[in-house]
């Protein structure tokens, strides 16, 4: 664990790339991929092993260390290690726990926590994303107990033990959608963002909830020792699905972006940056990534009646040094970098085309194979100088707008942190039988990664 950004981004290079996979028909168990990043080894962008999980049907999505940064808040007391790795399955509501240790390359499997136990101490199902805090693990849950649609939230489950140990809120005022969660430390702010339901979002992006603006579009904000809510800001009902939060990694300040997904009055999406506006906080648009038009005979049914790809930004990431914003457009199959050291005005460096609904560029590795999916999941290197990319949004969304399937692939760029620049590394491309069949969705890179940390120390 780092006390500091700075002492994060000094520590040596991963040596190792875990990433998750699902398998779509639930026909074989999702798994947790090992993928070698050491450029000086025989294993370098290669997958070392696969680790299967024990039951069927789960659709890995996000997961995380059970323990980083955020414990050294607690000066003087005893520090959880960063050792396992949670793996929620998001249909499922099970929780698969691996042991990175004694050989991290393979992790093993020491518990499942049931469904049930979720629903029962946390009032949650359909476990999304999770981050390690001060004071256990926080994971974000689409849904309710058993087969309630809502309203979702955060359970709070235990560094070690990986009990589930009750709902962090205690008092949620509007708040109902639920989608990512994340924290200003220093402050004591909690900020979450807002998706659907699961009867909103498991059979695909429905047209009718979409139109009719129904999808979430508000940001919260919390304090975070209690789970007390503090404020609702509503980014417009037109911004349909806010999805990932990155605050910023210096604990001094209380800013952060938010990626959404669409806009359905013009197709484009957006970033947001949330920032301290006197005793509250206050939200402004500062990236609009336009739709491109395209001929409608080679875009998928559900999106014929516009003749235009949407860009989609389905995920954002911050560099530790909280200088590079990185933001997927999983639609027209770019990865854009943006230098935020003015996180007001964010000035455009650099992209790359991977995938794209139309476009499907090819990766330099294989100029002669058109790739499908695009830059969904992105990971950071803790010096920021390598960025991980995966293909895949959520099963039933994929087929919607890849419908011809989206393959599996992960690749790495290589970014030029002093002026700006992205440059995809032609020998890391792991691909297609490289998993097996199962499609990839997030990356954690060994010793912590842009998304896996919150700093106590400037």
């Amino acid at each position: 664990m780092y006390r500091s950004p700075a002492e994060a981004a000094a520590a040596p290079p991963e040596p190792l790339a875990y990433v998750a996979g699902f398998d779509r028909a639930a026909a074989r168990p999702d798994a947790l991929f090992t993928v070698g990043t050491d450029p000086t080894s025989d294993t370098y962008g290669r997958v070392l092993a696969r680790t299967d999980l024990s039951t069927l049907g789960d659709e890995l999505h996000h997961f995380g260390w059970n323990a980083c940064s955020s414990a050294l808040a607690h000066a003087g007391h005893h520090h959880a290690e960063r050792r396992y790795l949670l793996l929620p399955g998001l249909r499922s509501s099970r929780l698969h726990v691996y042991d990175t240790r004694p050989d991290p390359a393979r992790p093993r499997l020491v518990k499942v926590i049931p469904a049930a136990e979720l629903a029962a101490k946390a009032g949650y199902s359909r476990p999304h994303t999770l981050h390690c805090g001060p004071d256990g693990v926080f994971l974000s849950c689409l849904g309710g107990a058993g087969d309630e649609e809502g309203p979702g939230g955060v359970a709070l489950l235990d560094h070690e033990t990986f009990e589930v140990l009750r709902a962090w809120e205690t008092d949620r005022g509007p708040q109902h959608l639920a989608y990512d969660v994340w924290w200003h430390l220093h402050h004591n702010v909690a900020v979450t963002s807002e998706w659907g339901t699961p009867g909103m979002v498991e059979g695909g992006l429905d047209p009718e909830l979409l139109l009719g603006r129904r999808y979430g579009h508000a940001l919260h904000f919390w304090e975070l020792d209690t789970g007390r809510h503090l404020q609702r800001i509503d980014l417009g009902d037109e911004h349909q699905m806010v999805l990932e939060l990155r605050p910023a990694h210096d604990p001094g300040r209380d800013w952060g972006f938010a990626g959404v997904v669409v806009s359905v009055a013009d197709l484009s999406a957006s970033v947001w940056l949330w920032h301290r506006d006197g005793d509250r906080f206050a939200a402004r648009k500062v990236v609009t990534l336009p739709a491109e038009p395209a001929d409608p005979a080679l875009l998928p049914p559900a999106l014929r009646p516009f003749g235009a790809v949407p860009p989609l930004i389905t995920d954002i990431n911050l560099s530790v040094d909280d200088r590079w914003l990185y933001v997927s457009a999983w639609g027209t199959g770019e990865l854009h970098q943006y230098d935020v050291r003015d996180p007001f005005r964010p000035r455009h460096t650099a992209s790359v085309r991977l995938g794209g609904i139309t476009a499907r560029a090819a990766h330099p590795a294989a100029p002669d194979l058109p790739l499908s999916g695009g830059p969904q999941m992105v990971e950071i290197s803790r010096d920021g100088r390598r960025v991980y990319l995966t293909n895949s949004l959520y099963g039933a969304w994929d087929d919607q707008f890849y419908p011809e399937g989206t393959g599996a692939w992960l690749a790495k760029l290589d970014a030029d942190t002093e002026r700006g620049g992205l440059r995809p590394d032609a020998r890391f491309f792991p691909h297609g039988d490289a998993f097996g069949g199962l499609r990839v969705h997030q990356t954690h890179l060994a010793g912590g990664d842009a998304s896996s940390d919150s700093y106590c120390y400037r």
